[in-house]
Protein backbone atom coordinates (compact mmCIF):
# COMPACT_ATOMS: atom_id res chain seq x y z
CA UNK A 1 0.00 0.00 0.00
CA UNK A 2 1.13 3.54 -0.55
CA UNK A 3 2.50 5.60 2.28
CA UNK A 4 -0.56 7.85 2.25
CA UNK A 5 -1.57 8.41 5.86
CA UNK A 6 -4.79 6.99 7.17
CA UNK A 7 -7.01 8.94 9.48
CA UNK A 8 -8.93 7.80 12.55
CA UNK A 9 -12.26 6.28 11.68
CA UNK A 10 -15.22 8.23 13.11
CA UNK A 11 -17.51 5.95 15.11
CA UNK A 12 -20.60 7.91 14.11
CA UNK A 13 -21.64 10.43 11.48
CA UNK A 14 -19.65 13.64 11.74
CA UNK A 15 -20.80 17.07 10.65
CA UNK A 16 -19.35 18.65 7.54
CA UNK A 17 -15.79 19.77 8.14
CA UNK A 18 -16.63 23.38 7.27
CA UNK A 19 -19.22 25.16 9.40
CA UNK A 20 -21.02 28.29 8.09
CA UNK A 21 -18.82 30.42 10.34
CA UNK A 22 -15.65 28.70 9.11
CA UNK A 23 -16.82 29.04 5.51
CA UNK A 24 -17.48 32.73 5.98
CA UNK A 25 -14.08 33.16 7.57
CA UNK A 26 -12.42 31.29 4.69
CA UNK A 27 -14.25 33.47 2.16
CA UNK A 28 -13.13 36.62 3.96
CA UNK A 29 -9.55 35.34 4.06
CA UNK A 30 -9.68 34.53 0.34
CA UNK A 31 -11.02 37.99 -0.45
CA UNK A 32 -8.34 39.59 1.71
CA UNK A 33 -5.64 37.50 0.01
CA UNK A 34 -6.95 38.55 -3.40
CA UNK A 35 -6.93 42.20 -2.35
CA UNK A 36 -3.36 41.89 -1.07
CA UNK A 37 -2.43 40.40 -4.44
CA UNK A 38 -3.88 43.46 -6.11
CA UNK A 39 -7.23 41.97 -7.15
CA UNK A 40 -10.18 43.56 -5.32
CA UNK A 41 -12.98 41.24 -4.18
CA UNK A 42 -15.42 42.75 -6.68
CA UNK A 43 -13.13 41.73 -9.55
CA UNK A 44 -12.72 38.24 -8.10
CA UNK A 45 -16.51 37.85 -8.13
CA UNK A 46 -16.76 39.24 -11.66
CA UNK A 47 -14.30 36.61 -12.82
CA UNK A 48 -16.24 33.89 -11.02
CA UNK A 49 -19.55 34.75 -12.67
CA UNK A 50 -17.83 34.57 -16.05
CA UNK A 51 -16.74 31.02 -15.27
CA UNK A 52 -18.75 29.76 -18.24
CA UNK A 53 -16.32 31.61 -20.51
CA UNK A 54 -13.45 29.51 -19.18
CA UNK A 55 -15.36 26.23 -19.62
CA UNK A 56 -16.53 27.33 -23.06
CA UNK A 57 -13.00 28.23 -24.13
CA UNK A 58 -11.65 24.84 -23.02
CA UNK A 59 -14.50 23.12 -24.88
CA UNK A 60 -13.78 25.10 -28.03
CA UNK A 61 -10.09 24.19 -27.85
CA UNK A 62 -10.94 20.50 -27.39
CA UNK A 63 -13.57 20.50 -30.13
CA UNK A 64 -11.34 22.29 -32.65
CA UNK A 65 -8.37 20.04 -31.92
CA UNK A 66 -6.28 23.08 -31.05
CA UNK A 67 -3.87 21.21 -28.79
CA UNK A 68 -3.20 18.63 -31.50
CA UNK A 69 -2.57 21.35 -34.08
CA UNK A 70 0.25 22.79 -31.97
CA UNK A 71 3.34 20.61 -32.04
CA UNK A 72 6.54 21.01 -30.03
CA UNK A 73 7.49 24.15 -31.94
CA UNK A 74 5.73 27.39 -30.93
CA UNK A 75 3.34 28.77 -33.54
CA UNK A 76 1.49 31.99 -34.24
CA UNK A 77 -2.28 32.23 -34.22
CA UNK A 78 -2.15 32.63 -38.01
CA UNK A 79 -0.19 29.41 -38.41
CA UNK A 80 -2.56 27.51 -36.13
CA UNK A 81 -5.59 28.97 -37.89
CA UNK A 82 -4.22 27.73 -41.21
CA UNK A 83 -3.76 24.23 -39.83
CA UNK A 84 -7.27 24.18 -38.38
CA UNK A 85 -9.08 25.94 -41.21
CA UNK A 86 -10.48 28.69 -38.95
CA UNK A 87 -10.28 32.47 -38.78
CA UNK A 88 -7.04 33.79 -37.28
CA UNK A 89 -8.57 36.74 -35.43
CA UNK A 90 -11.12 34.82 -33.36
CA UNK A 91 -8.56 32.07 -32.72
CA UNK A 92 -6.16 34.66 -31.32
CA UNK A 93 -8.92 35.83 -28.99
CA UNK A 94 -9.60 32.25 -27.88
CA UNK A 95 -5.91 31.64 -27.22
CA UNK A 96 -5.63 34.89 -25.28
CA UNK A 97 -8.44 33.74 -22.98
CA UNK A 98 -6.95 30.27 -22.53
CA UNK A 99 -3.54 31.71 -21.63
CA UNK A 100 -5.21 33.43 -18.66
CA UNK A 101 -5.89 29.96 -17.24
CA UNK A 102 -2.46 28.51 -18.14
CA UNK A 103 -4.00 26.51 -20.97
CA UNK A 104 -1.28 27.37 -23.53
CA UNK A 105 1.36 30.04 -23.04
CA UNK A 106 2.22 33.08 -25.16
CA UNK A 107 5.90 33.85 -25.72
CA UNK A 108 7.32 37.34 -25.98
CA UNK A 109 7.40 37.08 -29.78
CA UNK A 110 3.65 36.40 -29.87
CA UNK A 111 3.88 32.70 -30.65
CA UNK A 112 1.98 30.12 -28.60
CA UNK A 113 3.41 27.03 -26.95
CA UNK A 114 2.16 24.16 -24.85
CA UNK A 115 1.72 24.03 -21.10
CA UNK A 116 1.02 20.94 -18.95
CA UNK A 117 -2.70 21.79 -19.09
CA UNK A 118 -2.89 22.26 -22.86
CA UNK A 119 -1.09 18.96 -23.46
CA UNK A 120 -3.91 17.16 -21.62
CA UNK A 121 -6.28 18.30 -24.39
CA UNK A 122 -4.33 16.29 -26.97
CA UNK A 123 -6.29 13.23 -28.08
CA UNK A 124 -3.39 10.79 -27.76
CA UNK A 125 -1.60 12.35 -24.79
CA UNK A 126 -1.05 9.89 -21.91
CA UNK A 127 -3.68 10.80 -19.32
CA UNK A 128 -5.59 12.90 -21.88
CA UNK A 129 -8.66 14.72 -20.57
CA UNK A 130 -9.99 15.74 -23.98
CA UNK A 131 -13.11 13.55 -23.89
CA UNK A 132 -13.79 14.50 -20.28
CA UNK A 133 -13.47 18.20 -21.15
CA UNK A 134 -16.00 17.74 -23.95
CA UNK A 135 -18.37 15.62 -21.84
CA UNK A 136 -18.48 18.08 -18.96
CA UNK A 137 -19.39 20.90 -21.35
CA UNK A 138 -21.88 19.14 -23.61
CA UNK A 139 -24.72 21.44 -24.80
CA UNK A 140 -27.26 19.97 -22.37
CA UNK A 141 -25.02 20.80 -19.39
CA UNK A 142 -25.48 24.54 -19.86
CA UNK A 143 -29.25 24.23 -19.62
CA UNK A 144 -28.94 21.99 -16.56
CA UNK A 145 -26.65 24.41 -14.71
CA UNK A 146 -29.11 27.24 -15.31
CA UNK A 147 -31.65 25.30 -13.20
CA UNK A 148 -29.43 24.70 -10.18
CA UNK A 149 -31.54 27.04 -8.06
CA UNK A 150 -34.60 24.87 -8.81
CA UNK A 151 -32.68 21.74 -7.79
CA UNK A 152 -31.71 23.40 -4.52
CA UNK A 153 -35.33 24.41 -3.86
CA UNK A 154 -36.73 20.94 -4.52
CA UNK A 155 -33.80 18.68 -3.64
CA UNK A 156 -34.29 16.63 -6.79
CA UNK A 157 -33.03 16.30 -10.35
CA UNK A 158 -34.23 18.92 -12.81
CA UNK A 159 -33.25 16.96 -15.92
CA UNK A 160 -36.67 15.52 -16.76
CA UNK A 161 -38.27 18.94 -16.33
CA UNK A 162 -35.77 20.45 -18.77
CA UNK A 163 -35.63 17.69 -21.37
CA UNK A 164 -38.80 15.63 -20.92
CA UNK A 165 -36.90 12.43 -20.05
CA UNK A 166 -34.67 11.11 -17.33
CA UNK A 167 -30.94 11.60 -17.84
CA UNK A 168 -29.83 8.23 -19.21
CA UNK A 169 -33.02 7.76 -21.24
CA UNK A 170 -32.39 11.14 -22.87
CA UNK A 171 -28.83 10.18 -23.76
CA UNK A 172 -29.99 6.87 -25.24
CA UNK A 173 -32.93 8.26 -27.23
CA UNK A 174 -32.04 11.82 -28.16
CA UNK A 175 -28.29 12.31 -27.80
CA UNK A 176 -26.45 9.20 -29.03
CA UNK A 177 -23.28 11.17 -29.78
CA UNK A 178 -23.31 12.52 -26.24
CA UNK A 179 -23.89 9.00 -24.92
CA UNK A 180 -20.88 7.73 -26.87
CA UNK A 181 -18.82 10.63 -25.55
CA UNK A 182 -19.99 9.77 -22.01
CA UNK A 183 -18.77 6.19 -22.45
CA UNK A 184 -15.40 7.35 -23.75
CA UNK A 185 -14.99 9.89 -20.98
CA UNK A 186 -15.89 7.39 -18.26
CA UNK A 187 -13.54 4.81 -19.75
CA UNK A 188 -10.78 7.41 -19.88
CA UNK A 189 -11.37 8.44 -16.29
CA UNK A 190 -11.60 4.85 -15.05
CA UNK A 191 -8.41 3.87 -16.84
CA UNK A 192 -6.49 6.66 -15.11
CA UNK A 193 -7.87 5.98 -11.62
CA UNK A 194 -7.36 2.22 -12.12
CA UNK A 195 -3.61 2.67 -12.16
CA UNK A 196 -3.77 4.75 -8.98
CA UNK A 197 -5.80 2.00 -7.32
CA UNK A 198 -3.36 -0.67 -8.45
CA UNK A 199 -0.57 1.36 -6.85
CA UNK A 200 -2.58 1.89 -3.67
CA UNK A 201 -3.97 -1.57 -2.89
CA UNK A 202 -1.94 -4.15 -1.02
CA UNK A 203 -3.21 -7.54 -2.19
CA UNK A 204 -1.09 -9.69 0.10
CA UNK A 205 -3.09 -12.83 0.83
CA UNK A 206 -5.71 -12.05 -1.83
CA UNK A 207 -6.29 -14.77 -4.42
CA UNK A 208 -9.64 -13.57 -5.77
CA UNK A 209 -11.04 -10.07 -6.29
CA UNK A 210 -14.49 -8.90 -7.38
CA UNK A 211 -15.23 -5.52 -8.94
CA UNK A 212 -18.83 -4.75 -7.98
CA UNK A 213 -20.62 -2.44 -10.41
CA UNK A 214 -17.22 -2.06 -12.02
CA UNK A 215 -18.34 -0.88 -15.45
CA UNK A 216 -16.04 -2.18 -18.13
CA UNK A 217 -13.59 -3.46 -15.52
CA UNK A 218 -10.55 -1.23 -16.02
CA UNK A 219 -9.77 -1.29 -12.30
CA UNK A 220 -10.05 -5.07 -12.14
CA UNK A 221 -7.90 -5.49 -15.23
CA UNK A 222 -5.23 -3.20 -13.79
CA UNK A 223 -5.13 -5.26 -10.60
CA UNK A 224 -4.93 -8.53 -12.51
CA UNK A 225 -2.10 -7.22 -14.67
CA UNK A 226 -0.22 -6.07 -11.58
CA UNK A 227 -0.77 -9.43 -9.82
CA UNK A 228 -0.36 -12.35 -12.27
CA UNK A 229 -1.83 -14.93 -9.90
CA UNK A 230 -4.98 -12.94 -9.13
CA UNK A 231 -8.35 -14.21 -10.37
CA UNK A 232 -11.04 -11.58 -10.87
CA UNK A 233 -14.82 -11.28 -11.28
CA UNK A 234 -16.60 -8.31 -12.85
CA UNK A 235 -20.24 -7.79 -11.85
CA UNK A 236 -22.37 -5.21 -13.66
CA UNK A 237 -25.51 -4.89 -15.74
CA UNK A 238 -25.74 -7.27 -18.73
CA UNK A 239 -25.28 -4.58 -21.39
CA UNK A 240 -22.25 -3.28 -19.53
CA UNK A 241 -20.34 -6.54 -19.13
CA UNK A 242 -21.01 -7.36 -22.79
CA UNK A 243 -18.66 -4.48 -23.57
CA UNK A 244 -16.08 -5.17 -20.86
CA UNK A 245 -12.43 -4.26 -21.18
CA UNK A 246 -11.03 -6.36 -24.08
CA UNK A 247 -8.44 -7.82 -21.73
CA UNK A 248 -11.25 -9.52 -19.79
CA UNK A 249 -13.33 -10.76 -22.72
CA UNK A 250 -12.87 -14.22 -24.26
CA UNK A 251 -9.57 -14.26 -26.11
CA UNK A 252 -8.24 -11.35 -24.07
CA UNK A 253 -4.93 -11.36 -22.24
CA UNK A 254 -6.61 -11.87 -18.86
CA UNK A 255 -9.61 -13.95 -19.93
CA UNK A 256 -8.41 -17.21 -18.40
CA UNK A 257 -8.38 -15.61 -14.95
CA UNK A 258 -11.49 -13.47 -15.41
CA UNK A 259 -15.19 -14.14 -14.90
CA UNK A 260 -17.92 -11.80 -16.16
CA UNK A 261 -21.17 -11.90 -14.18
CA UNK A 262 -24.22 -9.97 -15.44
CA UNK A 263 -26.34 -8.64 -12.61
CA UNK A 264 -27.48 -5.70 -10.51
CA UNK A 265 -25.64 -5.25 -7.21
CA UNK A 266 -28.71 -3.52 -5.76
CA UNK A 267 -30.61 -6.81 -6.20
CA UNK A 268 -27.97 -9.45 -5.43
CA UNK A 269 -24.22 -10.03 -5.44
CA UNK A 270 -23.70 -13.71 -6.33
CA UNK A 271 -19.92 -13.55 -6.03
CA UNK A 272 -17.45 -14.98 -3.53
CA UNK A 273 -14.06 -13.26 -3.26
CA UNK A 274 -11.26 -12.38 -0.86
CA UNK A 275 -11.48 -8.71 -1.85
CA UNK A 276 -14.49 -6.72 -3.04
CA UNK A 277 -13.92 -3.41 -4.82
CA UNK A 278 -16.84 -0.97 -4.83
CA UNK A 279 -15.90 2.17 -6.73
CA UNK A 280 -18.04 5.25 -7.42
CA UNK A 281 -21.40 3.48 -7.37
CA UNK A 282 -22.70 4.51 -3.92
CA UNK A 283 -23.78 7.97 -5.00
CA UNK A 284 -27.25 7.59 -6.48
CA UNK A 285 -29.26 7.59 -3.24
CA UNK A 286 -28.89 6.24 0.28
CA UNK A 287 -31.44 3.46 -0.18
CA UNK A 288 -29.55 2.04 -3.18
CA UNK A 289 -26.35 2.26 -1.15
CA UNK A 290 -27.97 0.40 1.75
CA UNK A 291 -29.19 -2.38 -0.54
CA UNK A 292 -25.80 -2.78 -2.19
CA UNK A 293 -23.88 -2.90 1.10
CA UNK A 294 -26.46 -5.25 2.63
CA UNK A 295 -26.19 -7.63 -0.32
CA UNK A 296 -22.42 -7.57 -0.10
CA UNK A 297 -22.45 -8.15 3.66
CA UNK A 298 -24.73 -11.17 3.22
CA UNK A 299 -22.59 -12.92 0.59
CA UNK A 300 -19.06 -12.13 1.73
CA UNK A 301 -17.16 -14.61 3.87
CA UNK A 302 -15.98 -13.55 7.35
CA UNK A 303 -12.57 -11.93 7.03
CA UNK A 304 -13.09 -10.78 3.44
CA UNK A 305 -11.96 -7.26 2.64
CA UNK A 306 -14.21 -4.61 1.14
CA UNK A 307 -12.64 -1.47 -0.35
CA UNK A 308 -15.11 1.30 -1.09
CA UNK A 309 -13.70 4.09 -3.25
CA UNK A 310 -15.53 7.40 -3.52
CA UNK A 311 -15.08 11.13 -3.99
CA UNK A 312 -15.58 13.12 -0.80
CA UNK A 313 -17.00 16.62 -0.69
CA UNK A 314 -15.71 17.61 2.73
CA UNK A 315 -12.19 16.20 2.97
CA UNK A 316 -10.50 16.33 -0.41
CA UNK A 317 -7.54 18.28 -1.82
CA UNK A 318 -9.67 18.76 -4.96
CA UNK A 319 -12.72 20.38 -3.40
CA UNK A 320 -13.63 22.48 -6.43
CA UNK A 321 -13.70 19.32 -8.55
CA UNK A 322 -15.58 17.06 -6.14
CA UNK A 323 -18.17 19.67 -5.16
CA UNK A 324 -18.81 20.43 -8.85
CA UNK A 325 -19.40 16.72 -9.53
CA UNK A 326 -21.71 16.62 -6.53
CA UNK A 327 -23.84 19.44 -7.92
CA UNK A 328 -23.91 17.86 -11.39
CA UNK A 329 -25.15 14.61 -9.84
CA UNK A 330 -27.94 16.56 -8.15
CA UNK A 331 -28.92 18.18 -11.44
CA UNK A 332 -28.82 15.05 -13.59
CA UNK A 333 -30.00 12.17 -11.43
CA UNK A 334 -30.73 13.58 -7.98
CA UNK A 335 -27.67 11.81 -6.55
CA UNK A 336 -24.99 13.08 -4.19
CA UNK A 337 -21.34 12.60 -3.39
CA UNK A 338 -20.59 11.63 0.20
CA UNK A 339 -19.01 13.34 3.15
CA UNK A 340 -16.68 11.37 5.37
CA UNK A 341 -19.42 11.14 7.97
CA UNK A 342 -22.27 10.16 5.66
CA UNK A 343 -20.40 7.25 4.07
CA UNK A 344 -19.00 6.13 7.42
CA UNK A 345 -22.53 5.99 8.82
CA UNK A 346 -23.83 3.86 5.94
CA UNK A 347 -20.88 1.47 6.22
CA UNK A 348 -21.41 1.03 9.96
CA UNK A 349 -25.14 0.55 9.43
CA UNK A 350 -24.42 -2.30 6.99
CA UNK A 351 -22.44 -4.24 9.60
CA UNK A 352 -19.09 -3.93 7.85
CA UNK A 353 -16.13 -3.02 10.05
CA UNK A 354 -14.44 0.14 8.81
CA UNK A 355 -10.69 -0.17 9.35
CA UNK A 356 -9.22 2.92 7.70
CA UNK A 357 -9.82 5.81 5.32
CA UNK A 358 -7.00 7.03 3.10
CA UNK A 359 -6.57 9.06 -0.11
CA UNK A 360 -5.95 7.11 -3.31
CA UNK A 361 -5.18 10.25 -5.31
CA UNK A 362 -6.17 13.92 -5.26
CA UNK A 363 -9.88 13.18 -5.68
CA UNK A 364 -10.56 9.62 -4.47
CA UNK A 365 -10.61 8.13 -0.97
CA UNK A 366 -10.57 4.44 -0.08
CA UNK A 367 -12.65 3.14 2.85
CA UNK A 368 -11.07 -0.20 3.75
CA UNK A 369 -13.45 -2.53 5.56
CA UNK A 370 -13.60 -6.13 6.72
CA UNK A 371 -16.45 -8.59 7.07
CA UNK A 372 -16.98 -9.75 10.68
Amino acid sequence: MTSAPTRPVPSSPTPAATSPIAAATAAEEAAEAAEVAGVPPAMVLRELVFGAACAGAVRAAASLGLADALDEQPATAEELASRLGVEAGPLERLLRALVCYQVFDRAADGRYRHTPLSRLLRAEEPGSLRDIALWCTEPWTWQSWSRLDDAVRTGRSVFADAFGKEFFQYLHDDAPQSAALFNRAMTQSSRQSAQDLADFLDLAGVATAADIGGGQGQALAALMERHPALHGTLLDLPKVVEHADPRLLPGGALAERARLVPGDCRVAIPVQADLYLVKNILEWDDESTRRTLRNLRQVARPGARVVIVENLVDDSPSMRFTTAMDLLLLLNVGGAKHTLGSLTALIEESGLLLRSVAPVNAYLHAFTCSVP
